[in-house]
């Protein structure tokens, strides 16, 4: 799944590839939200993770979760 994550005073927004679901992501930034100091971490693709100071977040922009088929081919049965 791609999420767009706006930073507060950064003009461009992070993109990230994940296997986390919209559910797990919203979950754990309400949990960041309430410790401190609160991060978010999101384990993006390829091994990779993001460590976010959560109240820094100005929004999380959760794509769709199923990836949409590609292209012009029909299915044989």
């Amino acid at each position: 799944m791609e999420i767009k994550i706006g930073v507060r005073q950064i003009g461009r927004e992070l993109t990230v590839e994940t296997q986390q679901t919209a559910d797990e992501l919203e979950q754990a930034l309400r949990e960041a939200l309430r410790t401190d100091p609160g991060v978010l971490v999101v384990k993006a693709d390829k091994g990779r993770r993001l460590l976010l100071p959560a109240r820094q977040i100005g929004y999380l922009d959760l794509g769709a979760e199923h990836a949409r088929p590609v292209g012009f081919g029909f299915e044989s049965e």
